[in-house]
């Protein structure tokens, strides 16, 4: 069992908070929606609970089966799909694969073909990434994200740039992969979260006057 507590969290650029007073509890086996308009700090939010950003006041937890993980470790046990993260575009998607999988393997079972097959992107397995449509590279970025082998599972606006067979294929990964594990969606796209059983508006932790 994966829990992600906050007590109090704030968080803000220069002067600016982002968000204040969030006390929430996420619980591996659920899925929740992180809500807001564009630029109210869903992103930033989603980066606090994968542990690769500090926030200002109030804290942050995570424990792992009741015992308290040291922060450094929390990389281990998280997967991120957001549009400001890359890819290693002069890679294969072979290659990017294997690479990967060389610091965070993959749910039991599965093997780098099996991932490709999977996301429909066979015949372009010996072209670099590069080369990929927009699309494509989506797909790459949900598998390695969904089906990396972690507890926390976060996904920043994951049907971007997909084509309706994309988005069928999002929908199917998380049916498939994504139970007893702790997801969060970062999305105003109802299509994106429609699986998600509890919704947290940001707008409702913004600092009021």
């Amino acid at each position: 069992m994966m829990t992600i507590s906050l007590s109090e969290a704030g968080k803000r650029f220069n002067r600016d908070w982002i968000y204040r007073h969030f006390t929430y509890q996420f619980t591996s086996g659920n899925a929740y929606a992180i809500t807001g308009p564009n630029g109210s700090g869903k992103s930033t939010l989603l980066q606090a609970l994968s542990g690769s950003m500090l926030i200002n006041e109030g804290s942050i937890d995570w424990h792992l089966d009741g015992k308290k993980l040291d922060p450094e470790m929390i990389y281990s046990h998280v997967s991120i799909c957001a549009p400001y993260l890359e890819l290693i575009e002069e890679m294969t998607l072979q290659e990017f694969l294997a690479f990967h999988q060389g610091f965070k393997p993959f749910l039991p079972g599965l093997s780098a073909n099996d991932i490709i097959a999977r996301i429909g992107l066979e015949k372009a397995i010996h072209k670099q990434i590069r080369n990929y449509s927009s699309g494509m590279k989506q797909r790459v970025k949900l598998a390695q994200c969904i089906l990396s082998d972690t507890s926390i599972v976060l996904l920043d606006e994951p049907c971007t740039n997909l084509d309706a067979a994309g988005i069928s294929l999002y929908l199917s990964l998380i049916s498939d992969y994504g139970k007893d594990r702790l997801i969060v969606v970062s999305s105003n796209d109802e299509t994106e979260y429609s699986f998600c059983g509890e919704l947290v508006n940001i707008s409702d932790y913004k600092l009021t006057k």
